[in-house]
């Protein structure tokens, strides 16, 4: 009796998958005729040992041209690669989209970032200044008008930049109204007059409220003030009142102290007059001179025998009177110490052909007479015509008081808006 043995096929080699480029002609895949893929097993299932023969000179092949191969890359090199293909492709990335980077020009200037872009830019210009109106009175005379032009001229060099219009009060043109009404913004009215009168107080006042579209303030008038003195010291001198005049001994008290233009517009004028206004709150009498004590007891001694008196326009209000006498004290310290007596062309007294007398009366024989006004005109030639001498001639565009229309310009813009009667009541007193 024989025994049957079930058959059991022999296993089969692995399928080395790896690509190689050696395969013996006819082996293409594609064509279904690779030994190692379609003939590894008979349709029976049963290996065919002539596959296997092939397939194992095959295999024996590939492994020799693997271990003949470069060594797999390191980590530092997979590294270096990922690097320089990121680099690349960034480089290509903008912030609204993938885009392939312009060549740069050669004259091309960097990119500058938008928050320097913006630092870069220059600043806002500021706000215009306002525009300074200057108040002269008017005159009948044809000189009056070119001097106050001269005057503003001046101002305007010393200031480049800063509007300067004219406004008269009545006699010339243009008319403050005028002016005013033909301006925009803000406006500083600044009155080429020396007290306050009537119309500082009342008609600079009524034509500011008359421009409702304007914001405007009204300064002081230019007296008193050391530069006013200073002014007046300097056309005293061009018409003559020189050393001749001055009393032996009593030198420049204010050159000696180191009286300078400089203190002048830093306030010490305004200091000084204080410091000489003694009561502010009552004038002195017609007949008193504007003079230390000692200089009237020199004079009656009959040491001094030089005086001038201090012409002024005149206004029946108390505080113009008083405006004047501080003027003249001033003015009396700027000849050091000579007696210098206030006189008035109208309104009030004592007049300058009054005041000559008074003066001749107490043994001066010298006496030379100070013009207080801005430009020439009836007022300044009645004064001049009264003088027993010397005789200045108006202040016009002295740079002392170009000077002074400044400062009083500066000091009104520290002041509040007057836009209102009330405001602009307060700005001209107390400014």
């Amino acid at each position: 009796m024989t025994e049957s043995i079930p058959h059991q096929p022999a296993p089969a080699a692995p399928i080395d998958l790896a690509p190689s480029d050696d395969r013996a002609p006819g082996n293409d895949p594609a064509a279904g005729n690779d030994p190692t893929v379609g003939n590894a097993l008979a349709p029976s299932g049963d290996p065919v040992a002539s596959n296997d023969s092939h397939r194992g000179d095959g295999s024996e092949h590939r492994r020799a041209d693997l271990a003949s191969a470069a060594p797999p890359v390191g980590t530092a090199e997979l590294a270096i690669e990922i690097t320089d293909r990121l680099s690349s492709q960034l480089s290509r990335v903008r912030l609204y989209g993938f885009r392939r980077p312009a060549a740069p020009r050669p004259d091309a200037r960097p990119a500058v970032p938008d928050v320097v872009r913006q630092r870069a830019r220059k600043p806002p210009r500021p706000a215009p200044a306002p525009t300074l109106v200057a108040v002269a009175h008017g005159s009948r005379d044809p000189r009056a008008v070119h001097t106050v032009h001269a005057l503003l001229d001046r101002v305007r060099a010393l200031r480049p930049g800063l509007p300067v219009r004219l406004g008269h009060i009545e006699l010339n043109r243009p008319l403050l109204a005028d002016t005013l009404a033909g301006l925009r913004g803000e406006a500083v009215l600044v009155p080429l007059l020396f007290g306050r009168g009537y119309h500082v107080t009342h008609d600079l006042p009524a034509a500011l409220a008359a421009a409702p579209h304007l914001t405007g303030r009204i300064a002081t008038p230019l007296g008193p003030h050391a530069l006013l003195a200073e002014a007046l010291h300097g056309r005293l001198l061009e018409a003559g009142f020189g050393d001749a005049h001055l009393e032996t001994g009593s030198g420049d008290a204010l050159r000696e102290s180191g009286f300078s233009d400089a203190l002048l517009e830093a306030g010490f004028g305004d200091a000084l007059m204080e410091a000489g206004s003694g009561n502010a709150s009552a004038a002195p009498a017609p007949a008193e001179c504007a003079a230390p004590a000692c200089c009237r007891s020199r004079s009656r001694s009959g040491a001094g025998r030089t005086a001038v008196v201090l012409a002024a326009a005149g206004s029946r209000a108390a505080r113009s009177a008083d405006d004047t006498a501080r003027t003249a004290r001033l003015l009396s310290a700027r000849l050091g110490g000579i007696p210098v007596l206030p006189a008035y062309a109208s309104a009030a007294t004592p007049t300058v052909a009054e005041a000559v007398r008074i003066l001749t009366a107490r043994g001066h024989d010298r006496i030379a007479v100070a013009s207080c006004f801005t430009a020439p005109g009836r007022f300044a030639a009645q004064c001049a015509a009264a003088a027993p001498g010397t005789a200045a001639a108006p202040l016009g565009d002295h740079p002392a008081l170009a000077r002074l229309v400044l400062h009083r310009y500066d000091q009104a813009l520290l002041a509040r808006t007057a836009s209102d009667p009330d405001g602009i009541r307060a700005a001209t007193v107390t400014v």
